[in-house]
């Protein structure tokens, strides 16, 4: 084993910095491989004796990923496993029986029972296939699948493990279909009536000795050629199976072709990529409950749940000249496994998390073992779309009630329900997520921002209710692992200046420890400025815009700055934190930034994560308006209380931080007299089906959407000066995004703009040199317009 020395830490050790860095960066520095950063802690997990906790880093100059061991209780630093010792690993996503004696867990694709009693190990198979989703029946029995056509329940009892195969094929042992001339030939020749009623009476034979013969395995399970299997799950006692199916036939809609010059090979080559927006629904699914001993499949009856038959696009569907839904919407699991479908320790009901095709409703429903009427626990409706997170679920106890996340009060909370009676357990305007039933089943662990928005801590409340209580004081919690014995907590944290670290704490609060620090010497021995979290206050009726502010520790008197604005990506993301920036590099970007001179705001604008619904979906059928009203605040906001020139503002920002560049410079032009689209969009009807759906519904349903939230119906307002830079393989925003800008700015005829393009970058830029070349014509770009000569001397 490699080891780490050991360290000496303590609460104090992650103290932010106050200044501005003493040393002057640079932007080979800042831009460099982050290596010279070091790596974060990405993964953590117990050891099955809760004396150890392995931890996965990234390889200096590699992208191999190791896992690393150290213990909990003091001892020497980590170590690095490898050779012999991984076998000795425990998974990290383990599954505890009902009297958390045993835990399973996946490792390298096969599963493996570890006996927390003694420790006692036991492999349940051996092979190259990807094994997942461990379940452990109240009865003692393991489920397991491989994909969703093959589920697998070993008894320990008997110490056997029996196959369940799902197969979409037509059943060879049925009736065929009636058939005239099939039946003339069976009147008129005896033999092959005789010969068919042979293999008839053999097949009935063979399935009756199956049948009666406790050691043979189930049938396969035949449900059809034309359908695809999207997810499934066994009960527990191994005899249902819960399938969510799609029509083979579907049409997905038609894939791009994205070129690749730069090859190993020579010649170009090309790449399979995602089909656009509106260019087919996702594809409806179909339920069914299937026996595993008769093979019979039920279809579950989904046109009682409420709401399901309303067509809440009706109004704009009329608007595009088209008629509104007949019937019932169309309805599919988003996921697969247990994050969808999960059985209940017993086996006698199960619970489904539905999502409407369009994404307006949510319903959270339990079927009994064997029927096909499911019942309502749970409905989340929502004009503009549900959330992509907040939709975890799960079994109590005691196998009656269920657990859920939701935005039903506008912020996502932990509920209860029985069938019966509903329960909030949390409630506020903040955010409960990532939730864990305790070891014990009395208390919640879940994750919150209390405090306020950017404060993530570990948060504790009562099954049944009552107050909630945070269990860590650290500010950035990332997520955490309880120990198999439910006493401590693993939490990975960070700041703004670390990357995510380890440390253990108790349940209760006490005997914080911190296990690791991964970040390198030269990396520590800089004086970080620390942003300051900022209020900004709306003039537009959204209240508060948080933001983080980097500027000089003392301004010059009667001097005013210019602005740099930054733009998060994603949208949905949330960079006003704690927590280590996903941004990092920017960070320290911003760093060199007021070094020279200007002042820095990056904002959480209305569509961030962490503020609840309103804010989230605040951008509704008008992408790009909101956001840009907020960073028009901000520049009020630098201008009345940080020495701000609001006439030398500029801004920058990738993938919606680069769709945001474009809308604030072909929007509001003169107001930004810089700006650079990192992989922009610049029109949404060439984005995905997954998120642009939800915010904008369809081309076709809700053109209007698409015109006011796209940067290439603006663009004859462009005015100032513009960079655009993107990944030539980008296959998320295709590269073809900015080629179409550039060409409609070629034909504008518009000038004081550039595209520069990174021929082996896709999406998430992996090669420093792109980084910095990237980076340098920003920085060359913002001293161009937006310095004076003054400034410059």
């Amino acid at each position: 084993m490699i080891r780490l020395l050991p360290l000496v830490l303590f609460l104090g050790a992650f103290a932010p910095a106050l200044a501005q860095p003493a040393q002057p960066l640079t932007l080979h520095q800042v831009m460099a491989d982050p290596d010279w950063i070091g790596p974060p802690v990405e993964q953590a997990w117990w050891s099955w004796d809760g004396r150890r906790a392995f931890y996965t880093l990234k390889r200096p100059d590699s992208i191999v990923r190791d896992t690393w061991v150290v213990p909990v209780d003091g001892g020497e630093g980590g170590e690095r496993v490898d050779g012999p010792a991984r076998a000795d690993i425990d998974g990290m996503q383990a599954a505890y029986d009902r009297g958390r004696t045993r835990m399973a867990y996946v490792r390298n694709g096969d599963v493996f029972v570890r006996d927390l009693r003694n420790g006692a190990l036991t492999q349940l198979g051996r092979g190259d296939e990807r094994a997942a989703s461990p379940m452990w029946g109240d009865d003692g029995a393991l489920v397991w699948r491989v994909g969703n056509d093959r589920w697998f329940r070993w008894d320990p009892r008997e110490d056997v493990t029996t196959a369940i195969v799902l197969r979409t094929e037509e059943d060879p042992a049925a009736a065929p279909k009636e058939d005239g001339l099939r039946e003339l030939q069976l009147r008129l020749v005896d033999t092959l009536r005789v010969e068919r009623e042979r293999r008839d009476a053999q097949r009935e034979q063979d399935a009756d000795w199956r049948r009666a013969d406790p050691t043979r395995a189930p049938a396969p399970i035949h449900l059809g050629r034309d359908v695809t299997i999207a997810a499934s799950a066994l009960s527990p006692d191994g005899r249902y199976v819960l399938v969510a199916t799609e029509p083979k036939s579907a049409d997905k809609g038609q894939g791009g072709r994205m070129p690749k010059y730069v090859t190993e090979s020579g010649y170009e080559e090309f790449e399979d990529v995602r089909t656009r927006v509106g260019r087919n629904d996702p594809v409806a699914q179909t339920l069914w409950m299937v026996e595993v001993a008769t093979g019979q499949a039920q279809k579950l009856a989904l046109d009682a749940l409420p709401g399901i038959d309303r067509d809440p696009l009706a109004d704009l569907r009329r608007s595009a000249g088209q008629e509104p839904l007949n019937g019932v919407r169309a309805v599919r699991l988003e996921g697969q496994g247990p994050d969808v479908l999960r059985w209940a320790g017993d086996s006698r009901q199960a619970a489904l998390m539905l999502h409407s095709v369009d994404n307006k409703d949510r319903w959270l429903v339990t079927v009994d073992a064997g029927a096909t009427s499911p019942r309502l626990r749970h409905r989340l409706t929502d004009e503009a779309w549900i959330n992509w997170s907040f939709n975890e679920f799960g079994w109590m106890p005691d196998n009656r009630t269920l657990w859920y996340l939701s935005e039903h009060s506008g912020y996502s909370h932990l509920y209860t329900s029985d069938g019966g009676t509903t329960r909030a357990l949390t409630s506020g305007r903040w955010e409960a997520s990532a939730p864990v039933l305790a070891a014990d089943g009395s208390t919640f662990l879940f994750v919150c921002n209390r405090a306020r928005p950017g404060d993530y801590e570990v948060c504790q409340v009562p099954a049944t209710g009552g107050e909630v209580r945070e269990v860590t004081a650290l500010d950035g919690v990332e997520d955490f692992r309880e120990s198999p014995d439910g006493r401590r907590l693993l939490v990975r944290h960070s700041s703004s200046y670390v990357p995510p670290q380890l440390a253990v704490i108790g349940v209760d609060g006490a005997g914080y420890r911190q296990l690791t620090d991964t970040r390198t010497a030269e990396f520590r021995g800089f004086d970080w400025l620390e942003p300051e979290t900022v209020q900004v206050p709306s003039k537009h009726g959204a209240g508060t815009i948080w933001g983080k502010y980097y500027g000089p520790a003392t301004m010059e008197p009667g001097r005013e700055y210019p602005i740099v604005l930054f733009v998060h990506g994603a949208g949905y993301l949330q960079n006003v934190s704690d927590r280590y920036p996903n941004y990092f590099r920017e960070q320290m970007f911003h760093n060199m930034l007021v070094q020279q001179g200007y002042i820095v705001l990056d904002l959480d604008f209305r569509a961030s994560e962490g503020y609840g619904r309103d804010w989230r979906t605040a951008i509704y059928r008008q992408m790009g308006h909101p956001e840009l009203e907020d960073y028009l605040d901000g520049i009020d906001w630098l201008v009345d209380t940080r020495q701000g020139d609001r006439d030398r503002v500029g801004i920058y920002g990738g993938s919606y931080g680069g769709f945001m560049a474009f809308m604030a410079l072909m929007r509001e032009p003169g107001v930004f007299k810089a700006g650079a689209a990192l992989r922009p969009v610049t029109d949404w009807t060439q984005y995905n089906h997954a998120y642009t759906a939800n915010i904008l519904n369809t081309p076709a349903i809700d053109p209007e959407a698409y015109r006011v939230s796209s940067p290439m119906e603006y663009a004859d307002r462009l005015q100032d000066h513009l960079l655009i830079a993107h990944g030539m393989i980008d296959d998320n925003v295709f590269y073809r995004d900015s080629v179409m800008m550039a060409q409609r700015l070629i034909e504008l005829r518009k000038d004081k703009w550039e595209l520069a393009s990174y021929p082996m970058e896709r999406h998430a830029y992996q090669h420093a040199a792109s980084w910095y070349d990237q980076y340098r014509r920003i920085h060359e770009l913002f001293e161009r317009a937006l310095k004076t000569t003054e400034d410059r001397n």
